[in-house]
């Protein structure tokens, strides 16, 4: 559906973009992850044909934005962070508006209207002035002119941001059912918003793809197998000569975690081995109890964290 190839967007001496290439297969939902500057709403602008590369291709449905941009946008819904609304005019005025821009045939733009109103559940409210709708019914709104023109492709620049919590769960509700028609690339640095919604990320720093794949393929990739955390009880002295003996490890950290317990952040030795079962009876053997024990697994924030180093972007 989408053919990104060596995309490089130059503003004077900055390079936004330097030879980003992904595709994005038909009926999938796709992750643009990246911290704030990383390139993702320049990617997008160029995507949706709002600026030009610098050089490189982008084909939408197999037409090039460039060359070809009517029949590439006809295929394009587009909510940017900050929906294009007319707040002083009607919810289903300002679609209607919308659907003539778009070229909607005047015989089918009632029907679109009211089928986007009633996917983005706007019936309550197509009457009212778009200034008076709280920030979920604005971008609710957004997103049903972003519907209008029956697009195979919808592009969401931050679509829960300023969201409450309960607008959000909507939000992601609506994505997940508009999943089942459209292939959508949803753009964010909010982690938990790209896990809960995506089939697959794209992790974009400093204008370059940096990581692809599904969530569970990133976190294999950038995990660590061979570390394990064990929550152990006793005195110091003992837990540190009993890890310090003991052969499966080949480096550990020793944690106070309050009451006599101790958490122990071990690397393993080189094995396909799960060694859990002898690590419990070695432990039972310096009667040393152990209260719990588990692999240590990278999440998709610890993965962004380990790639790009920006915590601070983290929400």
């Amino acid at each position: 559906m989408i053919q990104v190839t060596n995309l490089v967007k130059q503003y004077g001496n900055k390079t936004a973009l330097q030879g980003i290439h992904f595709t994005v297969e038909k009926g999938q939902i796709m992750g643009l992850l990246g911290p704030n500057g990383a390139g993702k709403s320049t990617t997008m602008n160029i995507m949706t044909g709002y600026l030009s590369a610098t050089s490189g291709e982008v084909k939408i449905g197999g037409y090039d934005i460039l060359t070809e941009p009517m029949k590439a946008k006809k295929l394009i819904g587009y909510l940017p962070e900050i929906p294009p609304l007319y707040l002083d005019m009607k919810v289903k005025e300002y679609l209607n508006f919308v659907a003539q821009l778009k070229k909607v045939k005047k015989k089918d733009r009632k029907t679109q209207v009211e089928e986007v109103i009633r996917m983005t559940e706007l019936e309550e409210y197509e009457n009212r002035l778009i200034k008076f709708l709280s920030k979920g019914y604005k971008q609710r709104v957004g997103l049903a002119q972003a519907l209008l023109g029956e697009p195979e492709l919808l592009i969401l620049d931050e679509p829960t941001v300023g969201l409450d919590p309960k607008q959000i769960i909507n939000m992601r509700k609506l994505i997940k059912e508009l999943a089942k028609t459209h292939t959508i690339i949803i753009s964010s640095h909010i982690l938990s918003e790209i896990s809960a919604v995506c089939d697959s990320v794209i992790i974009i720093d400093r204008g370059t793809v940096i990581a692809q794949g599904t969530t569970e393929e990133l976190e294999a990739k950038f995990g660590d197998k061979n570390a394990l955390d064990i929550i152990v009880k006793g005195e110091r002295e003992a837990i540190e000569a009993a890890v310090s003996e003991c052969s499966y490890f080949s480096a550990y950290e020793l944690e106070e975690s309050g009451d006599e317990q101790w958490i122990i952040k071990a690397e393993i030795s080189e094995t396909e081995e799960d060694i859990r079962d002898q690590l419990f009876f070695y432990f039972a053997e310096k009667k040393i109890p152990i209260l719990n024990m588990e692999h240590k697994t990278k999440s998709l924030e610890d993965v962004f964290l380990q790639l790009t180093g920006k915590e601070n972007e983290v929400k």
